[in-house]
């Protein structure tokens, strides 16, 4: 299983919120594909799977904040 963490941002960003998620529990993603559209009050984002296989849950909501370095996702490699 492999944990997706909100990626390190911009110097002195330490969280962002969950916008929408591009993918649902259970459907394939390929690396590179985007999961999760994320916001700051600086900036829209989004973040890529980091390996190719399926989605097996997004850990946090729509709406949610995630502090960086956070869990959001697991996904079961391919």
């Amino acid at each position: 299983m492999i944990e997706v963490k909100l990626p390190t941002l911009a110097e002195g960003v330490e969280e962002a919120v969950v916008s929408f998620w591009h993918k649902d529990a259970g459907e394939d993603v390929k690396k590179g594909d985007d999961l999760v559209e994320m916001l700051t009050d600086k900036a829209t984002f989004n973040v890529p799977s980091p390996v190719s296989g399926k989605l097996n849950k997004a850990l946090v909501e729509e709406g949610e904040e995630v502090r960086v370095g956070g869990i959001i996702a697991e996904i079961e490699e391919a």
